[in-house]
């Protein structure tokens, strides 16, 4: 839940803000810059300024019968390419997505969906080597959604070389791994049931599976999944998930092949402009080849305390985040205060 809205350029240049032309729709530009200034407690901080820089371009247009088309792209971080998509929208028979770059389709829309006031646990300074799921969104790929009926939405998302890169157009790409086709499932479900003090509520889940094409380290098809549900109830926010990740690779006994994550959330929005939270993000080893080799360092624990003051286009974020067993080393917990200020334009 990142309150910094994002404004649309009126002018940019003349036409690089909004470019027209028979037949055609529109370009719009959107962006933003966040400043913050990280303290690691007593570890060695090295420089503590940082800035990220993005800007977004969007162009849509509407075919003859009424569908619509629009195309995204995104820089961010010193006009470093992250992303682009082109999404066919079908009215009621719904709407195909074609995305590169790290996408967020399928599965990895729900790798945390917790409540906060600005950034995930893991997200605010201190990942501490935490997983996440990813899917589908690891490659090029092709998603469907379903018109939602009775408060329900599913996703299809197929990739059809898992672990390959992004391909141009009139081209190919392959990935020498052990990794074919990829697909996710998923499903957000609003089940009001016509009631105001559920119309807050969504429950989700979400599948992925790699193919195995390929005898080596991975001996069996890849997996994740993911469940979890967020709450509503007028300014309070709550959720709580589950997730999994099932590597295939059992034949390498230096590695882990399965982690179990768990989070939760809440968050409080106190106006309209100033919101505060608490999330907590677990990691736990559960699988090392064939023994289960358990120790306290199998767990990373993260937990954050957040707030953020929306002022117009700037927003003021500090969050407080402390880790255990950070990479999985035992004993090695850490805190980190992190102070951010974001300019929308």
């Amino acid at each position: 839940m990142n309150k910094l809205t994002k404004v649309g350029c009126s002018a940019l240049c003349g036409s690089l803000a909004a470019i027209s032309a028979a037949n055609a729709g529109e370009l719009t530009a959107t962006g933003g810059a966040d400043l913050t200034f990280v303290s690691a407690g007593g570890d060695t901080t090295g420089n503590p300024v940082g800035m990220g820089s993005n800007i977004n371009f969007k162009g849509s247009s509407e075919l003859d019968n009424g569908w619509t088309f629009d195309f995204t792209i995104a820089q961010a971080n010193a006009k470093v390419f992250s992303a682009a998509n082109v999404t066919l929208s079908m009215g009621g028979l719904g709407k195909f997505n074609v995305n590169q770059g790290n996408s967020g389709n399928g599965i990895a829309a729900f790798d945390d969906k917790m409540p906060t006031a600005w950034e995930e646990a893991w997200g605010a300074g201190l990942s501490g080597g935490t997983k996440l799921v990813l899917g589908s969104a690891a490659s090029m790929n092709i998603m469907y959604t379903t018109p939602t009926v009775l408060g329900t939405t599913i996703t299809l998302t197929k990739a059809f070389q898992y672990g390959a890169s992004d391909t141009a157009d009139k081209s190919t790409t392959a990935n020498e791994d052990a990794m074919d086709d990829s697909y996710d499932a998923t499903i957000n479900i609003n089940p009001s049931l016509g009631t105001e003090i559920l119309s807050g509520l969504n429950i989700y889940a979400g599948g992925h599976t790699a193919n195995n094409v390929k005898e080596s380290t991975v001996e069996h098809a890849k997996y994740e999944g993911v469940v979890g549900l967020t709450y509503d109830l007028g300014p309070l926010s709550l959720g709580i998930m589950t997730s999994g990740l099932y590597s295939g690779e059992e034949s390498d006994t230096t590695v882990y092949h399965t982690y179990k994550n768990q989070a939760y959330g809440v968050a409080f929005n106190v106006n309209d402009d100033l919101s505060i939270s608490y999330g907590e993000y677990t990691t736990r080893q559960v699988g090392y080849h064939s023994s289960e080799i358990q120790t306290a360092a199998n767990e990373i624990g993260l937990s954050s305390w957040q707030i953020a003051y929306t002022m117009g286009g700037a927003s003021f974020r500090v969050a407080d985040t402390t880790g255990s067993n950070i990479l999985h080393r035992q004993g090695e917990n850490r805190s980190t205060t992190t102070v951010s200020l974001g300019l929308a334009f």
